[in-house]
């Protein structure tokens, strides 16, 4: 991938690490990129049932874009009329997508501040696990930016829309146990024993049915903006497709057994 995101496997789990620690693991130009590549490979991997993502060092799981790059990039928007902010078509979209939109679990391990598109590429994740002493700030209003990679839409459906209202035009930093209070956390943990559960939580997830996993995940987005009744034609359509699994009779199987079931991802 890149020197800048790292990514590993442990069997069925995906564990990508943005790697800029002394940035703050702040977004540039060949990290987007290696990022959104690493997050669209584990997405169409079949093999990869989870993804966990997450920062190196213990002071910022991502700071969302470099500053210091963006300000080169508006000068040379002013002297040559290139758009600045393809940035978020061509990278920080496609990642959203991909990271949101994958039919398996995802898990952002906040070890750090999260701000900005950093911020948000841990509210598009289905679980956010937090030192308790991360926190997030969504940071666009004070330089004078709107909600970019997804938050617009993640955060709302987190804490509600007039809370997403207050966090995105007034931004402040949100520390662990508010974020927790307020549904941005599923977990707060001692920051020594945060990569350790976040990982032993995702390789759960990972040995998962990752078939009713990605249902699951399809039918909440499917029912954020569809009637009842649509819904109820979709829960059919996925939970045909989920009774159709091999793990679903393995599960079966196991529950008249009385065995623990071993999934397969199938």
């Amino acid at each position: 991938m890149s020197d800048t995101v790292r990514y590993e496997r442990d069997g069925a789990l995906a564990v990508l690490t943005i790697d800029r620690a002394a940035a703050m693991n702040a977004l540039d130009v060949p990290t987007k990129i290696a990022l959104r590549d690493a997050v669209t490979t584990a997405a169409a991997d079949p093999d990869v049932r989870a993804v966990l993502l997450t920062g190196a060092g213990d002071k910022a799981f991502c700071v969302g874009q470099d500053l210091k790059e963006h300000v080169g990039l508006l000068q040379r928007q002013r002297e040559t009329g290139e758009g600045a902010l393809r940035t978020v078509a061509e990278h920080y979209n496609p990642l959203v997508r991909a990271l949101a939109g994958m039919r398996k679990p995802t898990v952002a391990a906040v070890n750090g501040i999260a701000a900005g598109a950093g911020a948000s590429l841990a509210f598009a994740c289905d679980f956010r696990l937090l030192a308790d002493t991360a926190g997030f700030n969504t940071s666009f209003a004070g330089v004078a930016l709107t909600a970019d990679s997804g938050a617009s839409w993640t955060l709302p459906r987190l804490v509600g829309h007039a809370r997403a209202t207050e966090l995105l035009m007034l931004p402040r930093t949100v520390r662990a146990d508010e974020a927790l209070a307020l549904g941005l956390a599923t977990r707060v943990l001692p920051a020594a024993e945060l990569a350790a559960a976040a990982h032993e939580f995702a390789l759960t997830l990972a040995n998962g049915p990752t078939v009713a996993y990605g249902a699951i995940k399809t039918s909440l987005a499917y029912a954020a903006s569809h009637s009842l009744d649509e819904l109820l034609d979709k829960e059919d359509e996925l939970q045909t497709l989920a009774g159709n699994s091999a793990d679903h009779t393995i599960a079966v199987d196991a529950f008249l057994a009385k065995e623990k079931p071993a999934f397969t991802g199938r």
